[in-house]
């Protein structure tokens, strides 16, 4: 028979793979929890790979810290880059204006 597919939350993913860890059964958490093997040791793998920023849920990148940080820095680039372009624009629109106003 078909199983059919579960959701589980992030804690119960968490508990999960901490409690296989602590037992050193997956086999046997498998059978208690009534999870499929492939499921357990894919959360094992990425608790893993991406510690706390694991299980983020469904479209949801995984990022490390380094990727986290370097996701906001370039962001940050951005919004100061657009930031600087209007300052330029404005300072060549005031520079034009005083201009006319000297007579020049």
């Amino acid at each position: 028979m078909k199983r059919q597919h579960r959701n589980y939350s992030t804690s119960f993913k968490q508990k999960a793979v901490e409690l296989s860890y602590a037992r050193g059964s997956v086999k046997q958490i498998c059978e208690e929890l009534d999870i499929p093997y492939s499921v357990i040791h894919r959360w094992r793998s990425e608790s893993k790979d991406y510690g706390k920023n694991s299980f983020l849920g469904r479209g949801k990148p995984k990022l490390t810290d380094e990727q986290k940080e370097i996701a906001l820095l370039k962001h940050q680039l951005k919004d100061v880059s657009e930031e600087n372009e209007i300052l330029k624009k404005a300072v060549s629109i005031f520079s034009k204006s005083d201009k006319k106003n000297l007579g020049l």
